[in-house]
């Protein structure tokens, strides 16, 4: 019935002489709990132009970062590539393209022996045009263009927080660099709390003033920071150069003030305290908001910069957009968790520094315990109170993108082979489709990682976790045993009669289709400690109607009565098992599901 109400709405609207939304209209208007988004890196996703793959540089594989072969370099994926694909994710029903980020960046860098390439965009070094690797601005041009005239808004990761590793340090290499306090080493002297004096008037990083910041103009304070000379001009813009506008303490500790002012793995760290740093980044993607028109900004390392700077960001880039015409600007944040439900930590994200969303790795870590059956449903079932932590309550985390894995962490298939060791391939095709059934039914904004739609599994967490869907040439990845297919990722991997591809593809058109499943309340019906049965209610916000979700997470079947609204008298199957057609009496209906099933309900007249 619900994949019919799409064509009665258009030929109601023929006959009564309605203007029809172009695609670019109605992707405007969508808000964004009513996307799918897909998550691709460019460059292990396809290959559509291989005269860049080496991104206009010569030499080995260390001077232009491209070897196909090695997990840690480029493998030809570029822009071309993603833009001949939208067919293919479209087909999945997705709404919204994530793009790993696409700046240029530096090519290789590491110590000698463990050198690695920026295939994955995270080693900025030109923050105003597209890697050569990748293309050209009019590549990213057309491909912006091209999903938008399709309806699919394209989302840019983003940095904000470093810069490529290109400030080394006079100080420290043997010890590797470990991090220096502001305590033991002040602003205002030159390598600690008994050296010579410097920056006068200085009165500290807390005061948010240019003139306050215009006193800061020695930036040895911790560190005596030094730019090699053959990148001393290599970043861009230009101010991007000046060692001044860093923190230059050395590398993070990942805990307290080292979280915030140190070095990511020797990454530089930007001051972005300071006031000429945060109108450069204003400007920076400003820019590409004006220049490209794009629909959404994700924030790659945001908890390691300080709140005060999303503060003044989140608004200025909202600003910017509805100026370009694009009132539903999507902006979310990465604040990981490690691998705790930590929605807490989550939500002090959106309250203390104005993110409008956090990547919801609570729910990435409830998903994973419900599905993999390492635990029970408590998590998940938790989730229905804890979302009133986040700004704008239960509202506010509708926003917040879900997922069930990524390219750092890792995929949903490894974690659940991770917690059920030996498991057979049937079952790991089973808790892959209930992963995903959780995923594209619960609440926030369904985030589908490239590969996982065609049974990528991986060994590891990032580089192990990055295949290629075009043929790959990296031993490693080709010798993995996907889930729900015998091919390997020696071969393309775009087959849209994969059981994975096929079964969220009818999810997320369904989600996309019925608005209790994008914008609906959630009320908990049932959990258990151990793996068993979890259901909730979610309501249309226009007519209240009720939808059912239900889901089996252990490998015995189940049947048992649930509550329903006394209102809800029948029902009618919309996906997963069976559903029965009336309620057993008002406010209970019996619930019966296979072994690691599901069922989605939906109330009628």
């Amino acid at each position: 019935m619900n994949r019919l109400l799409p064509s009665l709405a258009l030929a109601l609207a023929l006959a009564h002489g309605a203007a029809m939304a172009t695609p670019e209209q109605d992707l405007r208007a969508r808000t964004p709990e009513q996307e799918v988004i897909y998550f691709v890196l460019p460059d292990r996703f396809e290959n559509g132009d291989p005269a860049n793959d080496r991104g206009g540089l010569k030499g080995s594989k260390l001077q232009t970062g491209f070897d196909p072969a090695d997990k840690a370099f480029y493998h030809g994926g570029d822009l071309k590539g993603l833009t001949q694909k939208l067919d293919y994710i479209e087909g999945l029903g997705a709404s919204a393209i994530w793009v790993g980020p696409i700046f240029k960046n530096k090519p290789v860098q590491g110590a000698k022996g463990e050198e690695s390439a920026g295939y994955h965009g995270y080693w900025i070094t030109d923050f105003t045009q597209v890697d050569p690797h990748l293309g050209t601005d009019a590549d990213f041009k057309t491909l912006v263009d091209a999903a938008h005239a399709r309806g699919m808004k394209v989302y840019m990761d983003i940095i904000i927080n470093h810069t490529a590793d290109v400030i080394q340090y006079k100080e420290g290499a043997a010890q590797g660099y470990p991090y220096r306090s502001k305590a033991d080493y002040p602003f205002s002297t030159r390598g600690g709390v008994n050296s010579p004096a410097i920056n006068p008037g200085f009165a500290g990083d807390t005061v948010a003033t240019a003139q306050n910041w215009a006193k800061l103009t020695d930036p040895s304070f911790a560190y005596t920071p030094v730019v090699p000379k053959a990148e001393r001009h290599v970043k861009v813009p230009a101010w991007l150069n000046d060692p001044i506008y860093y923190h230059n303490r050395g590398n993070t500790d990942w805990k307290g003030e080292s979280a915030q002012y140190g070095d990511f793995v020797g990454l530089d760290d930007l001051a972005t305290e300071d006031p000429r740093v945060i109108a450069g980044m204003f400007d920076i993607y400003g820019a590409w908001i004006d220049r490209f028109g794009i629909d959404g900004f994700r924030i790659d390392t945001a908890k390691h910069v300080d709140a005060a700077f999303w503060r003044s960001f989140v608004p200025a880039m909202q600003a910017r957009a509805k100026a370009k015409g694009i009132p539903n600007f999507h902006i979310f944040g990465e604040v990981t968790t490690g691998d705790v439900y930590d929605p807490a930590l989550l939500a002090s994200w959106t309250r203390n520094s104005g993110l409008p969303a956090v990547l919801d790795f609570a729910f990435m870590q409830a998903a994973i315990s419900a599905s993999s059956g390492k635990s029970g449903t408590q998590d998940l079932a938790r989730m229905v109170e804890d979302d009133v932590l986040y700004q704008g309550g239960k509202a506010g985390a509708m926003q917040l993108p879900t997922f069930l894995g990524n390219h750092d962490a890792g995929r949903i298939a490894m974690f659940i082979k991770q917690a059920r060791p030996g498991i057979a391939a049937d079952e790991l095709l089973a808790r892959d489709k209930l992963a995903h059934a959780l995923l594209l039914t619960l609440r926030g904004v369904p985030t589908i990682y490239s590969g996982d739609e065609q049974g990528f599994v991986g060994e590891g967490n990032d580089q192990l976790s990055r295949q290629d869907m075009f043929p790959s040439k990296t031993a490693t990845y080709n010798a993995e045993k996907l889930v729900g297919t015998d091919a390997t990722t020696a071969q393309a991997n775009f087959d849209t009669a994969h059981p994975l591809y096929t079964f969220i593809a009818g999810l997320a058109k369904l989600r996309r289709s019925t608005p209790a499943l994008t914008s609906g309340r959630t009320e908990l019906r049932t959990a258990s400690e151990e793996p068993g049965l979890f259901a909730v209610s979610r309501f249309d916000p226009q007519d209240g109607r009720e939808v059912l979700l239900a889901y089996n997470t252990s490998t015995k079947p189940v049947t048992a009565q649930v509550q329903v609204d006394a209102a809800s008298r029948h029902f009618a199957w919309l996906a997963g098992s069976d559903c029965a057609p009336q309620s057993s009496a008002p406010g209970s209906l019996t619930v019966t599901l296979p072994p690691l099933g599901f069922a989605v309900c939906a109330a009628r007249p």
